[in-house]
This record gives C-alpha cells, structure tokens and sequence, in this order.
C-alpha cells in the first residue's frame, strides 16, 4: 500500500481539489464554498491541506478563522471544513489522515479551538466533543449535536458562545 502524503495546498492544486470536492458532494457548493475561502481574511494558506495518493490529490481538507463569541468577548478560533476524499478512495484513512494533519498544524499556530459543523459520529474518533458541553453553538440551522469542538487550550471554550460562521457557510447548511 502506498503511503498517503498530506501537504499544504498549492495554486496548481486548484482545479484537482475542486474535483475533489465536486465528486466528494455531488454538487459545487463545497467547491466554491472552498474557492471563496481563499480569497477571505478567514483563509490560512498553511491550514489548506491536500492528501496525494501515488501522486494524485484525492482528499482536501481547510481551516478557517472564525470568531467565537461569548460574554467574555469574541476570540478567534479554526473551523474545520469543507473536508472532503474522493469516494473511490474513501475508506483508506485519507480523512482521518488530513484531520490528524490538521489538528497537529493548527496546535502550533496558537489557535485556542477548532469547531466542525458536521457528522458528529466521524469527528468524535479524533477527540471532538459535543459542543453545547461547553455551551457553543453556531449561527447555522443544524442540529445540536452536529457540531463538536476540540480545545486546543485547556479551558479555551469554558465559556461557551457562539461561533459565527460566514455567510458563505450558509449556503452549505
């Protein structure tokens, strides 16, 4: 088996991890959702990541910068997504690699948390918890428990709040 190589995306990966997304969702909302990422202040070049398989991208995964509020004030945290394999290669532990990649690349840039809006079953196996634990929510229509958080700081969401994802994730949910 041929080792999975996860890395910082690249402008010629591009099209390849739109192709991704776009066979991954059966639609282009995470495509674009992930094209306008790139052109906001959210986007972190470094939090971009692809998994290339025998040379071929055949996963993607982003972290983007929103912002926490709560009573305290508003901090900065990463969500994670749109998060996507290529489905005949799913089952292979490409997400789990891009998630590991992600979490292990974002611990060191001095973010307190990471919030996902998604399967809440997938993400709890990587230490995600429920978020309304901590008294997070989202500004998004998804159920409760859909969304979990990691504290990347002991303590970081304890004082709950409310993630305020951009406009552009609303078209997703």
């Amino acid at each position: 088996m041929h080792p999975i190589k996860v890395r910082a995306e690249t402008a010629d990966d591009f099209r390849a991890i739109d192709v991704v997304n776009l066979s991954a969702f059966q639609g282009e909302a995470e495509a674009q959702l992930v094209s306008e990422l790139r052109k906001s202040d959210r986007f972190i070049p470094d939090l971009s990541l692809v998994a290339e398989l025998n040379g071929r991208i055949v996963g993607h995964v982003v972290l983007s910068r929103v912002p926490l509020h709560s009573s305290a004030g508003a901090v900065e945290v990463l969500a994670l997504g749109p998060m996507s394999v290529v489905p005949s290669q799913s089952h292979r532990g490409i997400g789990s690699e891009l998630i590991e990649a992600a979490v292990a690349r974002a611990k060191p840039l001095c973010y307190s948390a990471i919030v996902v809006a998604g399967h809440p079953d997938y993400y709890l196996r990587f230490g995600f918890k429920p978020a309304k634990g901590w008294g997070v929510s989202a500004n998004l229509s998804i159920p409760d428990d859909a969304l979990t958080a990691m504290e990347l700081v002991e303590g970081a969401l304890s004082g709950g709040g409310e993630i305020e994802y951009p406009g552009l994730f609303k078209a997703l949910f």
